[in-house]
């Protein structure tokens, strides 16, 4: 995926919506991009207030950022294997033992760790910026993934009736916290910025960001008998 492939953000929750109409309710991804269309719904909406220092820039990187996902659909879909980091989402999506609270943060592990600061390097390539230029509004679009996070993870975990299922449930989604997430995804930003002018090393580093993101979303993925 390059920055000239963007599409804009009512493209992207077109996208999203027609997603959400095909999939079967359940499926890991139906359940991801269900919270995700609530998420880039919320950043259109203030992409109209004087919530982000730059909006132009803001609406680019929220359209770059969610064509990494779109492109991991499309990718599965044509017959293909997504990149690492969303591998074990796309290939346990259907697992009954699976409860949605993992399928919902197994994708913001692979979208916020990995695919969040390639989005921000392509922007700031493109736009002439350097990471410091985006980082309050950075910021700020974390803050409304934390807020769905935070919604989300009060509608999908079971409630006090299925704590035998719950007790290991909550020992697994507890390795995860969307906080340590952005601030890994701030200081990849940081690092892989130094590396822009060493190809190899950039590409060896993206590599084993990727790998190393879709080993955490496998363990997240952690079936459960009883579900």
């Amino acid at each position: 995926m390059t920055t000239t492939d963007v599409l804009t953000i009512d493209q992207v929750i077109s996208r999203m919506r027609d997603l959400a109409e095909r999939l079967p309710q359940g499926d890991g991804i139906e359940v991801f991009n269900a919270m995700y269309l609530t998420v880039t719904e919320l950043v259109r909406d203030r992409l109209a207030t004087a919530y982000f220092d730059d909006p132009a820039g803001m609406a680019r990187l929220d359209a770059v950022f969610a064509a990494r996902f779109l492109s991991a659909v499309d990718t599965a879909d044509s017959g293909g294997a997504p990149e690492a980091c969303w591998r074990p989402l796309f290939e346990l999506r259907g697992n009954p033992g699976i409860h949605p609270i993992q399928f919902a943060l197994a994708g913001m592990n692979a979208h916020i760790e990995n695919d969040l600061p390639l989005s921000v390097l392509d922007c700031c390539r493109v736009l002439g910026l350097e990471p410091k230029d985006a980082e309050a509004d950075y910021h700020r679009i974390n803050d409304l993934l934390a807020e769905v996070e935070s919604q989300v993870r009060d509608e999908l975990l079971p409630g006090p009736e299925r704590l035998r299922i719950a007790d290991p449930l909550l020992h697994v989604i507890g390795v995860w916290s969307i906080d340590r997430a952005r601030d890994a995804a701030w200081a990849s930003v940081l690092g892989l910025w130094e590396l822009r002018r060493a190809p190899l090393a950039y590409e060896t580093v993206t590599t084993a960001l990727s790998d190393s993101v879709g080993m955490v979303s496998r363990a997240l993925l952690t079936p459960f008998d009883g579900h």
